[in-house]
């Protein structure tokens, strides 16, 4: 194992979800993240609906809301509360929030995520106990949202 590898921890899921809908709240999405209009002073909030699949230790359909906010600076602060349903029936409550970053001159956001899991299924318990972090893109032109899952 290299040291980046023992760094991240154990990978548990690679995550790959669609953009399903994005509630905007006076201003569109797309003409900031086009520069077609500026960003209000105090930021502005979108809801964007997720859908799809968690491969992995973790493995499952899943789907829920980002309720992200796109700081006057440009960042992006993520709050995501999805629900995964695994592949043998137990449902496993994602909430996490972190920051998002476009790539200059690319449709591309960078994802730093710090994720927390929790069920009261006895078959998945060892998600309770430990942290996850995520990494991961989202494409602008695609509406695909992909990320690693590292538990600590």
């Amino acid at each position: 194992m290299t040291q980046n590898a023992a760094m991240r921890g154990e990978k548990i899921y690679d995550m790959e979800l669609n953009i399903t809908g994005v509630t905007d709240y006076g201003v569109s999405m797309d003409a900031i993240l086009a520069s077609q209009e500026a960003i209000p002073l105090h930021g502005a909030r979108f809801d964007l609906a997720v859908d799809g699949r968690y491969e992995g230790r973790l493995a499952g359909h899943a789907h829920g809301v980002d309720y992200l906010r796109v700081r006057a600076d440009g960042r992006i602060e993520l709050d995501l509360h999805v629900i995964i349903e695994t592949e043998d029936g137990h449902r496993i409550a994602l909430s996490g929030d972190g920051q998002a970053a476009p790539r200059p001159g690319e449709p591309v956001l960078d994802i730093f995520a710090n994720v927390r899991l929790s069920t009261a299924s006895k078959n998945y318990a060892w998600v309770n106990e430990r942290q996850i972090w995520g990494v991961g893109t989202a494409s602008l032109v695609t509406g695909k949202v992909r990320a690693e899952g590292f538990m600590q």
